[in-house]
């Protein structure tokens, strides 16, 4: 049985496996650019964070109703129980969707159908955090938190995500100010492919939780104030190999990371497409960085503690860890 874990760095869209996006194609009549399931798996090979996000954002197209975006969460569920995980913090992406004509309720309320019963189904309590792509304009951002106002009741926080590179979390200062204002929690993507002055701009911004932040370690003052502030860091080691952004999981910074006293936690980012989920981080951690059990059990304990959870609900579940 995999060690109790929450899972803090999940795009929903980036649980969409080959089978599921032909079934989903089916049912709308899509035509996809590929013959079989094995041709669209090999299409999963990527040489940076854009050749992932152009295929990622293509097969997003199959998501058109409801129940569409209820099966692809579900599925998730499934395979996040059989992994361990007892709690997960779900990014989406609603401008991927909206862009294509697919409207905010569609989409909000195909995500949470899923997770109103996941607790139930499958033992997982949920929050959904919305993010805001960063490669598009600021102001659209703002009208996208402004669309899902209505669902703030189902929404536990915002992101950003999407590609890096030539897009600082600067550029959304005034969408994150009025995020905040509205009582939601602040996330970002920072210091995966772009540099250790996004980490810090995006702590600028007020951001609880780093998503990725691997380049902290380009900055020893950043990488000083992080650890004194147990600032988490969600984590994500296949992703991180496939995309390029570190050449072989043998030479991942993650050790480098805990030894420097970082509250890291590990996630599986988008697991149809990196080669693996949750556990499958932690067991590939094990085997290629040597990391033995009691550094896993601290990988765990964090992934809770660094998770919106009330304290409570936290401690419980680190007890679960402590004894397993």
């Amino acid at each position: 049985m995999p060690l109790p874990k929450a899972e803090l760095h999940l795009h929903i869209e980036g649980t969409l496996e080959p089978e599921l996006a032909f079934t989903l194609a089916h049912r709308n009549g899509i035509t996809l650019p590929y013959t079989t399931v094995a041709d669209l798996r090999a299409a999963y090979d990527f040489t940076d964070l854009q050749s992932f996000l152009d295929l990622y954002y293509a097969l997003t197209d199959v998501l058109r109703t409801e129940a569409d975006f209820t099966d692809l969460t579900r599925a998730y569920l499934t395979r996040a129980a059989a992994q361990g995980v007892r709690h997960a913090e779900i990014f989406f992406d609603p401008q991927a969707h909206t862009a294509r004509g697919i409207t905010m309720d569609t989409v909000v309320n195909g995500i949470t159908a899923a997770l109103d019963t996941s607790e139930t189904d499958h033992g997982i309590s949920t929050h959904l955090i919305l993010c805001f792509l960063r490669d598009r304009p600021a102001a659209e951002a703002m009208d996208t938190l402004d669309a899902a106002r209505p669902h703030l009741d189902r929404i536990i926080g915002v992101g950003l995500d999407s590609a890096e590179v030539g897009h600082p979390p600067t550029k959304f200062t005034d969408v994150f100010a009025a995020a905040r204002e509205a009582g939601l929690r602040l996330v970002a993507h920072a210091g995966e492919e772009g540099p250790a002055d996004y980490i810090r701009q995006a702590l600028d911004l007020g951001v609880e939780r780093i998503d990725h932040g691997i380049r902290c370690l380009d900055d020893p003052d950043l990488l000083a104030h992080l650890a004194a502030t147990r600032t988490p860091l969600t984590v994500c080691p296949l992703s991180n190999v496939r995309l390029r952004a570190v050449d072989t999981l043998a030479d991942h910074p993650l050790p480098a990371l805990m030894d420097a006293g970082l509250l890291v936690t590990v996630n599986s980012d988008d697991p149809a497409y990196f080669g693996g989920y949750v556990d499958d981080n932690y067991r590939a951690l094990a085997e290629h960085l040597h990391l033995d059990r009691e550094r896993l059990r601290t990988l765990a304990r964090n992934s809770f503690e660094a998770s919106f959870l009330p304290r409570d609900r936290k401690d419980a579940l680190i007890a679960l860890v402590d004894a397993h």
